[in-house]
C-alpha cells in the first residue's frame, strides 16, 4: 500500500520553470508552439495547485528574451513571483538561481523550460552531479529542432534524468481522485488546457451532473 519513493507528490521536490520568453520560443521548431504552452499552462497551473516550491528564472528578460509566457504570469505573477534574470545560460551557474532552488531543500528536482539542449541540460547534469534526483517534463521543454530536443533528452536520461509529461506531473500529484480539495482545481485546469482529456472532464461533468 506503499507509493514508490520514485513517484513525485506535492512536497518531495522543486520545480524550475526555465527560460519560457518570447526570443526563446520564437526558434523552438520540435514542437508546435500552442502546444508548448499549453503544456507549460498544465505544469505552472498544477504546481500552483498543489503549492508546490517553485522557482522561476529568466534570461536577459529586458535585453533580449522578452517577457515569459503569458500561461506562467496567469500563475506566477511577476508583481509577486520575483523571477531571477540571469546572464548565464546554465541556471545552475548563477548564484542568485541557485542559492533560491537549493533553499527550496528538496532532493528531487523537475526542469521544464527553453531550450532543452542548452538552458535544461545544464542545469540537469550540475544538479545531478551534485546528488539530485532531476525529472525532465520533456513536452514542456523545446528546441530548435527534433534533433536537438531528442538527443538533449537522451543526454539527460544516459546521466540518470527522469522524462515525464506534463499531464502525467499534474496526475502524479492529483494520484488520488477522491482528494477533494484538489480534484475541483485540477479537472477546471484540464477543461481549460487539456485539449481532448479536458474535453472528456467537461462532456462527463455535464452529463453526469457531477
Amino acid at each position: 500500500m506503499k507509493p514508490s519513493v520514485n513517484l513525485l507528490s506535492p512536497d518531495n521536490h522543486a520545480l524550475v520553470l526555465i527560460d519560457f520568453e518570447g526570443q526563446m520560443a520564437f526558434a523552438t521548431h520540435n514542437i508546435p508552439l500552442s502546444e508548448l504552452r499549453t503544456n507549460v499552462a498544465i505544469v505552472a497551473g498544477a504546481s500552483k495547485i498543489f503549492d508546490v516550491a517553485t522557482v522561476v528564472t529568466t534570461v536577459a528578460e529586458e535585453s533580449f528574451s522578452g517577457p515569459v509566457f503569458p500561461e506562467v504570469e496567469e500563475f506566477y505573477p511577476i508583481a509577486t513571483s520575483g523571477y531571477i534574470d540571469r546572464t548565464s545560460m546554465n541556471t545552475w551557474e548563477d548564484e542568485n538561481a541557485y542559492k533560491a532552488i537549493v533553499a527550496k531543500n528538496k532532493k528531487k528536482i523537475v526542469l521544464a523550460g527553453l531550450w532543452t539542449g542548452v538552458c535544461i541540460v545544464g542545469p540537469a547534469l550540475s544538479a545531478i552531479e551534485e546528488g539530485y534526483e532531476v525529472y525532465i517534463i520533456t513536452d514542456a521543454c523545446g528546441d530548435v529542432s527534433v534533433e536537438a530536443h531528442e538527443r538533449s533528452v537522451q543526454r539527460m536520461i544516459q546521466a540518470g534524468a527522469i522524462p515525464i509529461t506534463s499531464i502525467q506531473y499534474l496526475l502524479e500529484l492529483q494520484r488520488d481522485w477522491a482528494r477533494e480539495a484538489t480534484y475541483g482545481p485540477v479537472t477546471s485546469l484540464m477543461k481549460k488546457y487539456g485539449g481532448s482529456y479536458g474535453l472528456g472532464i467537461h462532456y462527463a461533468h455535464n452529463m453526469l451532473k457531477h
